[in-house]
């Protein structure tokens, strides 16, 4: 078997030392258009994982790499005059050069030829004098672009510029990031040690301070004394180098974000950059094509044809890609963004830096790090007034919203039960939400309340606009507070266009068989086909349906509820004057997202005028329709929290979707927080954070990184009333507080998982 790699990175030797170590016979040559010491980057970042799995794939090389890299544990961050340091990461650096160079004698000791200074070109020409050709030339590649059509390469250019260079100033202790404020904006880089007297030294800033400081029009010795002298007094004295001198004029890049359809074609594969890319922010690129290199000669080696071990390449490795991209994706918008966390403390800058990728969460820190992490939660606890001695999670943290004060950050999120009759609460809600409220959460919500019969979803949905719904709320509410801890919101809205449906379990948001009621929205246009139109509002009916919610607001306080939130999301009545796609109004309600804010404001206003001054209000919003630029976006979220919360908001719950049924949401863990992250560090406005949580590990990470205020669980609390007892129980914390008769079970719970906890441990 004939085997060209094209190009002599990592991905190309090490695919051919993998291959030769499977099949000895193999003849494999590499050919690479530099040098042998040639070299354009400094120095490459290896994790334990990745050098396990060398180790376990060659033990030889994997040893002569061991003998020159080097190995730290620690992150340091240097942010705003301070210096945070926190261990247990488990990295290791080594020069470009020197890895080459090992990777290069280990490959010429198996019998692979090494062809220096041979630039391949009409690669579809050569392939046919060999059996396999493996494309590994890197992010420019040669090969992807000559069969653009058939890989099919989505390249995105990212928005930060950086510039990779070295300096002979050591960061022996630690992984640093540095970021420095100067006149034109904020700079920062990324540094650390690679050998006894080499680090590497990448810069990076917006493309704002970039064109502010002049850099595209800098020679690279003018551009490389500018950083100097940003960074010196992390320099030591030491001069930063440049081993790009190949490239005239300025050296700064945007990354290339590559990811190719397909990675082979006939005989020719792609490995490495050429296929996918990943940023440096997470050091992932040459894990990449290292493990990419070991698979594809185990599959080449294990399988009868090249077509199948092709294929189970790309399936294999293309999951693991993808997870890489992701995680490299979060960490680069985290850098892309850091305007939006430049107001945050020091300690919560760091653990919003150290968890951007979200592959480290709360608990898996306190792995890593358990004093920093007790240091940075004690600090959370101060900055909420606690007065806990004991040093907790921040999920236990107080907020304090006016006058309403919450033991903690858990929220019972809104949630439809379809259980009303004539809009009358029942037992089924007096259990459903007494049984949340005795569960620890600290913060209780009804499902969405409706101001009138014609406002709600189905005949199922409870409302706010009898004296008998006014009853059977307010006992509700005694039972809350004279029992539990919890403090108890209604959500109050009106279905609009959404409304007159059948329950939530009979097909949900299709119009009833019979009885249905007339529809009012912001404009005629149906939810959905098959959905009754509803009448475009007109100034009467904005006038009504106004006081159909101050009167339900009056009755929330006559009830003795603690808060009371404004749904202005999810497709409804408030939220169809919102989005562009169900509001097409030609006066001043309709166009510009002024005139769409223009009545739920009035709404929001005439609440806040009846709601006592004490007591707190919020508004749920939908951050996004996810329906790209006709409708609602995150940007545009942010000014429509912000217009609330000038209004008297005071704190903003950010859901997102469900607006259009031409939305197409993008699920995920924990997929709705961006929203809530952007707004609350780009408004300056309170969030509550909402969208597939379901682990204390989830909401910690959440609350410590300053994505959000409070954390709301939905589901969760569907299949466990009593999630945050039990949650607090699981993560070791014995402080939180159970109903009296109950505790015989608490101290059971808490006797089981010590032993489970000893267990583990042995």
């Amino acid at each position: 078997m004939r085997i060209a790699c094209l190009g002599g990175g990592p991905a190309g030797l090490y695919f051919a030392i993998s291959m030769k170590l499977r099949q000895p016979d193999v003849d494999i040559t590499v050919f690479e258009r530099n040098k042998p010491d040639d070299t354009f980057g400094w120095g490459v970042v290896l994790s334990d994982e990745t050098l396990g799995n060398l180790a376990a794939n060659d033990p030889i090389s994997a040893k002569a790499i061991e003998s020159n890299f080097a190995y730290w544990d620690d992150i340091a961050v240097h942010y705003r005059g301070t210096k945070q340091l926190s261990t247990g990461h488990g990295f290791c650096g080594i020069g470009r050069k020197q890895l080459l160079l090992d990777l290069q004698a280990r490959a010429v000791d198996l019998g692979v030829v090494l062809e220096f200074e041979h630039n391949v070109t009409d690669i579809g020409a050569f392939a046919k004098g060999f059996d396999l050709v493996v494309a590994s030339d890197g992010l420019n590649s040669a090969t992807r672009t000559e069969f653009a059509d058939i890989f099919k390469p989505n390249i995105e250019l990212r928005t930060c510029k950086f510039v990779w260079l070295g300096t002979h100033q050591k960061f022996d202790d630690a992984f640093t990031f540095i970021f420095e404020e100067t006149d034109k904006g904020w700079v920062w880089a990324h540094a650390y040690s690679f050998d006894d007297t080499t680090s590497t030294f990448i810069i990076e800033c917006d493309q704002a301070t970039f064109d502010a400081y002049g850099f595209g029009e800098m020679s690279q010795q003018d551009s490389i004394a500018t950083c100097e002298e940003i960074f010196k007094n992390h320099l030591g004295g030491h001069a930063l180098m440049t081993n790009a001198h190949h490239i005239r004029g300025s050296a700064w890049i945007n990354f290339p974000r590559v990811l190719c359809e397909k990675w082979s074609h006939g005989n020719i594969v792609l490995m490495g950059d050429a296929s996918a890319s990943a940023h440096f922010s997470i050091g992932s690129g040459s894990k990449l094509a290292l493990e990419s290199a070991i698979a594809l000669a185990e599959y080449v080696t294990q399988k009868d044809t090249l077509a199948e071990a092709f294929a189970l390449y790309e399936d294999e490795r293309r999951i693991q890609v993808l997870r890489l991209q992701s995680a490299a994706r979060n960490s680069l918008e985290w850098f892309e963004d850091i305007h939006r966390y430049l107001h945050l403390d020091p300690v919560q800058f760091n653990y919003s830096l150290l968890t951007r990728s979200q592959r480290i969460s709360h608990e898996n820190l306190r792995l890593r790090d358990p004093e920093w992490l007790e240091s940075a939660e004690k600090w959370f606890q101060i900055r909420s007034g606690s007065t806990e001695t004991k040093v907790r999670a921040p999920m236990f943290a107080p907020f304090k919203l006016r006058e309403m004060d919450l033991d903690n950050r858990i929220v019972v999120s809104p949630m439809a039960q379809y259980k009303a009759v004539n809009g009358n609460p029942t037992d089924w809600h007096f259990v459903h939400y007494a049984e949340r409220a005795k569960g620890g959460a600290g913060l209780v919500y009804t499902e969405m309340t409706c101001v009138s019969a014609d406002g709600r979803i189905t005949p199922g949905c409870p409302g706010l606009y009898s004296p008998q719904h006014e009853a059977e709320w307010a006992r509700l509410t005694r039972f809350v507070h004279a029992e539990t801890r919890a403090k108890i919101c209604c959500q109050i809205g009106h279905a609009g266009r959404k409304g007159s449906t059948n329950l939530g379990w009979d097909g949900m948001d299709k119009p009833l068989a019979s009885g249905n009621w007339d529809l009012l929205s912001a404009s005629a246009i149906a939810w959905a086909k098959g959905n009754a139109v509803p009448r475009a509002m007109t100034r009467d009916d904005m006038d009504a349906v106004k006081a159909d919610f101050v009167a339900a607001a009056e009755m929330a306080e006559r009830a003795g509820f603690d808060m009371i939130e404004l749904h202005a999301a999810h497709g409804y009545l408030v939220s169809s004057f919102i989005s562009p796609l169900s509001n097409t109004r030609d006066d001043e309600y309709g166009g510009s997202l002024e005139n769409r804010m223009r009545y739920p404001l009035e709404v929001f206003r005439a609440m806040r005028a009846v709601w006592p001054a004490a007591k707190p209000m919020s508004v749920r919003i939908s951050a996004n329709d996810w329906a790209g630029p006709d409708g609602v976006t995150p940007e545009e979220a942010v000014l429509i929290a912000r217009a609330f919360s000038e209004a008297g908001a005071d704190i903003i719950d950010v859901s997102a979707g469900q607006t259009s049924t031409q939305g197409h949401p993008v699920y995920g863990r924990m997929f709705q927080t961006p929203f809530s992250d952007r707004i609350r560090n780009e408004a300056g406005v309170a969030t509550m954070a909402v969208g597939n949580i379901y682990e204390a590990d989830h909401v910690n990470s959440i609350l410590m990184a300053g994505r959000a205020d409070l954390v709301c669980l939905a589901r969760p609390h569907l299949a466990d009333p009593y999630w945050t007892l039990h949650a607090a129980t699981a993560i070791g914390d014995r402080e939180m507080v159970w109903p009296l008769p109950y505790e015989a079970g608490r101290d059971q719970s808490w006797r089981l998982a010590d032993k489970e906890t000893e267990v583990e441990k042995v």
